[in-house]
């Protein structure tokens, strides 16, 4: 994995679990934006990241030359929750995933990306 990414074993259950959202009032968990970043292992390359835009995610993500896919998500925890366990255990139909890694989830003032983009 990238030195960029820091890694994380953390599983999508125990980041919901010990996730910032706890802390927050309910209003304004409902409305606080989260990011991370994240690397996916396995023949990835050339599948479509329908389901960011789907689950009204924004980021990027890109191929790299190790063969895996790179990026950036932001949304809310259940975005980011539902975003993670895709990307983890299904993926896009061509796709066949061996692992995904991700940072911790970083709370956000703002966006800063406005819809979801592939890098090349």
């Amino acid at each position: 994995m990238s030195s960029q990414i820091k890694k994380s074993k953390t599983t999508t259950k125990k980041l919901v679990k010990s996730s910032p959202k706890a802390q927050l009032p309910k209003a304004a968990a409902q409305n606080q934006i989260f990011s991370c970043q994240f690397e996916v292992f396995g023949h990835v390359q050339g599948v479509f990241f329908r389901k960011a835009i789907e689950l009204g995610i924004t980021g990027w993500c890109m191929n790299t030359t190790q063969g895996t896919v790179q990026g950036m998500l932001e949304g809310s925890l259940d975005q980011m929750t539902d975003m993670k366990y895709w990307l983890q255990h299904k993926g896009s139909p061509r796709s066949v995933i061996e692992k995904a890694v991700f940072s911790e989830n970083e709370p956000l003032p703002i966006n800063n990306f406005k819809m979801f983009s592939i890098r090349r």
